[in-house]
């Protein structure tokens, strides 16, 4: 799960080279925190967040039906 929205999250950005994507295990399920540069992180979000639902719509279809996974956006 963590390469896939690496993948998704350095096509959108400037500076790919700063994307940095780490997997947490919380009590709920597992948590993947986006790091992108401060100049990028509208492009990760979009307008009125559509870009950062599609990224998380991406990974709840494409993760497993008994895990919750959350994606947290950080710059």
């Amino acid at each position: 799960m963590r390469e896939l929205v690496l993948f998704i999250t350095k096509s959108l950005v400037a500076e790919p080279d700063k994307v940095q994507v780490t997997e947490v295990q919380g009590e709920d399920g597992l948590i993947l925190k986006v790091s992108v540069a401060s100049e990028d992180i509208g492009k990760v979000i979009g307008k009125q967040g559509r870009i950062a639902k599609a990224i998380r719509t991406v990974v709840k279809a494409a993760g497993p039906l008994d895990q919750r996974i959350c994606v947290e956006i950080e710059s």
